[in-house]
């Protein structure tokens, strides 16, 4: 017999179950430096409509939440929807009890400790939670996208910097500062460079979009990449990650180990990461994806040679689904989650 759906009417609107799961149209943010994504979905993760703002950072978080506030509302009016709850994700650390903001190293300092959960609150009259982008990313890929595949997962997202998040027995793992899967800032060479965390020799000084760049602009300037330098019209300034698997596949072979090296880096903190936790999918996220197999497959040449715990070819390694989308996305999963909660307890 199939179950009749339930309703459960409370004070702030009806709360839609069905088969005890939620169900309607739900709204995911994502903050970025500098811009942020908004979406409508539904509970499957089709999204029904989208938008994007610029942050203006320097302007304070009020402006921002009031801005957003607005782009849900047009989003709303002009697609004829409304949502039940918000899931929102910042890059940086944040308090999800309070719903406050504890850190965003790229964001100015006006934004510590701003009550960004509550502000949401207010303007929308919704529920509202609140949760580190990187690990929204991977709840988003796990919910719905590649990431179903398997109870036990490592989100990794890869571009300006390295972050993380980690799926265990099918549910997203926070650990005990919110920050369980933050595999950008593992030690990979003690003594090397600098990074923004204070440590030395992170995964993320060593693999990242800009790091991958500026190798590309010191070849470059050694003359051991022609097929960039005609690429980029021989202005260092605008090497990127795309450009440098351009000249990797026209034939520089200084600038394709250079790729190798910085993948080779990446496999050797997904080793450690994996030998961990005995997770069995590894999804990568973020700008890097542009590089394709020439990323991922020195990752699971690393991993057959590394992890020996177990058989690391049962370790799949792959692109996420979502995309630029999943952020955003793993919004509509986390308000999914913050309604399930809202209506557990009004019933309780």
């Amino acid at each position: 017999m199939v179950a009749m759906p339930q309703y459960i009417n409370v004070s702030s609107g009806r709360r839609h179950l069905v088969n005890g799961r939620p169900s309607g149209t739900f709204a995911g943010v994502d903050f970025g430096g500098t811009k942020i994504a908004a979406v409508l979905a539904d509970e499957r993760g089709s999204i029904l409509a989208e938008g994007v703002i610029p942050t203006q950072s320097n302007a304070g978080p009020s402006q921002a939440v009031r801005r957003t506030c607005k782009l849900l509302e047009d989003l709303c009016r002009d697609h004829s929807v409304d949502y039940h709850a918000i899931g929102i994700g910042l890059p940086g650390l944040v308090d999800r009890e309070t719903g406050t903001i504890v850190f965003l190293p790229n964001l100015p300092e006006d934004w510590r400790g701003f009550p960004i959960a509550r502000e949401f609150a207010s303007y929308t009259g919704k529920p509202v939670a609140l949760l580190n982008d990187a690990r929204m990313a991977t709840l988003g890929e796990f919910t719905f996208g590649s990431g179903h595949a398997s109870k036990n997962m490592l989100f990794v997202t890869v571009g300006t910097g390295i972050g993380g998040g980690l799926v265990l027995d099918g549910r997203l793992h926070y650990g005990a500062f919110g920050a369980a899967g933050e595999i950008g800032h593992h030690t990979i060479l003690p003594e090397g460079p600098l990074c923004t965390c204070g440590s030395r020799g992170c995964l993320e000084t060593l693999v990242s979009g800009p790091a991958l760049a500026a190798v590309g602009r010191g070849l470059m300037r050694e003359g051991l990449a022609p097929r960039l330098c005609e690429i980029v019209a021989g202005d260092p300034d605008k090497v990127t990650a795309s450009q440098m698997a351009q000249a990797a596949e026209r034939g520089d072979i200084a600038v394709a180990k250079a790729i190798r090296r910085s993948a080779e880096y990446l496999g050797i903190g997904i080793a450690n990461a994996v030998t961990i936790s005995a997770v069995d999918n590894v999804i990568i996220g973020g700008g890097l994806v542009v590089l394709g197999e020439l990323l991922l497959a020195p990752i699971r040449d690393v991993l057959r040679s590394r992890v020996r715990m177990f058989p690391a070819e049962v370790v799949r390694v792959s692109c996420s689904f979502l995309g630029a989308k999943g952020g955003a996305l793993g919004g509509v999963a986390l308000a999914m989650e913050e309604y399930m909660a809202s209506a557990c307890s009004l019933t309780s």
